[in-house]
């Protein structure tokens, strides 16, 4: 059961969001992905009532489906669904999209959330939950994954990085920093994937067009340097993060 305060919720109040399975405009979109008709009803209501515009899917098929429709802001997922599971729709969905992605589940098993935030969700809500800590968690993801990017460059006030696209120049605590190239392409993908992790995998086949070991402990090495250039700068900012055994990722908290 989700817990909510006991007053009545009135959807004739003004400046609420839209229900977007009956009408379509530009809000902050939220899809919500769960089998249960009467959760996504009243997900829905809370939302509204903060002033967002809300869509749902019953199943990871329609979600990927809504995805492509509505292109959400930030996509709540629930977990316990029958044929295609929460775990393999967050999978599917991260295939498509990086927008932020909030589990929604009563699973409560601390390595079980951890292995979901390490496999491309952003934040977790256990139910039952209430809904200002609803809104308050998305409000932060949606704060964390917003960059301030515009087409030729990058701007992470938080830790104090810039990137210009176009020139290939970084900026770190105001101070360039002298990256190789292949530094600087492997910094590029982790910011363009953020907050995200990159996979080996993919770090390895997108800039050396190739998988294997070499590449690996290549990427591994590459990462040291940078973080030394950065430390030499600033030792106490963390600015690419190990997900150990997985890759790496931007610090965009």
């Amino acid at each position: 059961m989700i817990a909510i305060s006991n007053n009545v919720i009135d959807l004739q109040a003004q400046n609420i969001g839209i229900d977007l399975d009956e009408t379509f405009q530009r809000n902050k979109k939220v899809l919500i992905v769960d089998d249960d008709p009467d959760t996504i009803d009243l997900i829905k209501r809370i939302l509204r009532l903060s002033e967002f515009d809300v869509a749902s899917a019953l199943n990871g098929t329609d979600a990927i489906k809504f995805v492509t429709k509505i292109q959400p802001d930030i996509i709540l997922l629930d977990l316990m669904m029958p044929d295609v599971s929460g775990w393999e729709t967050l999978k599917n969905l991260r295939e498509v999209t990086q927008v932020p992605i909030i589990i929604i589940s009563a699973l409560a098993d601390k390595n079980g959330v951890a292995d979901l935030l390490n496999s491309g969700s952003d934040d977790y809500i256990t139910k039952p939950f209430h809904r200002e800590e609803m809104i308050a968690r998305i409000r932060a993801v949606l704060r964390r994954s917003k960059l301030l990017m515009v087409k030729d460059s990058l701007s992470l006030p938080n830790i104090g990085l810039t990137i210009n696209f176009l020139k290939r120049e970084v900026f770190f605590q105001s101070q360039f920093v002298q990256l190789s190239p292949k530094e600087y392409e492997l910094l590029e993908l982790l910011c363009k994937h953020m907050p995200h992790i990159v996979k080996y995998r993919t770090m390895a086949e997108e800039i050396w067009g190739e998988n294997n070991n070499y590449v690996k402990n290549r990427i591994k090495y590459l990462v040291h340097t940078m973080r030394n250039k950065f430390i030499d700068i600033k030792s106490d900012v963390e600015v690419i993060v190990t997900i150990d055994r997985v890759g790496y990722r931007i610090h965009s908290d």
